[in-house]
């Protein structure tokens, strides 16, 4: 299995929705952010390693899977388009007022990591790697300043098209429906299906504090657990 698909647009330009399309149209498995964060945290280290410049498998990381959506593959689109010459890329855009409005509002506020993360092992890149790939790595570190990231937002859209050939690029808006999607895929457009809407604004807010509960009751467990240790290291209580 290879890489086929390779999505281009930043996250929340309808990734979510745009990876269950791929995934009903038969180009699934979808890789997205969520098969990091929540589902498989451990493979934040590879993309953390990529964001420093150093060598990635990438047909490891992309075991078992067709397409690629959202960040962190969204920041490496070049690269992969090297590795995957024959991908189409498909770059998700939205009016640029709305995006940023959205990305405040929902994946900013998500990327708030205690420090005490980095002490447990399976998580301790997920920080590392958001902050490389997204908001260091995209943004230089100023996504709070409006006009700098919208900047960065139009910037990207431009240099995606130049880059990468007209004949393997769709630009494409979720409200479009199926028809230029399956076109450009060269697949049948789905009979019985409605083209999927997922994820707005206020399900990744609650997304968000289900996910932010779940950090605190694991700090919380560890923080207990290295408690003890220390106990029984010091006063052999225990």
């Amino acid at each position: 299995m290879t890489i086929k698909i390779i999505g281009a647009g930043f996250g929340r330009t309808g990734t979510t929705s745009l990876k269950l399309a791929l995934e009903i149209l038969g180009l699934g498995p979808c890789y997205h952010m969520q098969e990091i964060v929540p589902l498989h945290p451990w493979r934040a280290k590879a993309w953390y390693k990529a964001s420093q410049g150093q060598a990635v498998n990438w047909s490891r990381v992309f075991r078992g899977y067709q397409a690629t959506v959202d960040w962190p593959g969204c920041y490496f689109y070049r690269e992969l388009l090297e590795v995957y010459p024959e991908a189409k890329v498909i770059l998700t855009v939205r009016d640029p007022e709305r995006w940023y409005q959205s990305a405040l509002n929902t994946i900013y506020p998500s990327a708030n990591f205690s420090p005490l993360q980095k002490f447990i092992p399976i998580t301790r890149y997920i920080p590392l790697m958001l902050h490389s790939v997204v908001w260091n790595g995209t943004f230089q570190g100023q996504f709070t300043d409006k006009a700098y990231a919208l900047k960065v937002y139009k910037e990207h859209i431009e240099t995606v098209k130049r880059i990468v050939p007209a004949d393997q690029l769709l630009v494409y808006q979720l409200g479009e429906g199926w028809e230029p999607l399956c076109h450009f895929l060269n697949v049948p457009v789905p009979p019985t299906d409605p083209f999927p809407h997922l994820n707005d604004s206020a399900q990744f807010q609650r997304f968000i504090r289900g996910l932010q509960l779940a950090r605190r009751l694991t700090l919380l467990a560890t923080g207990g657990l290295l408690g003890m240790i220390m106990l029984q290291l010091l006063f052999g209580i225990g």
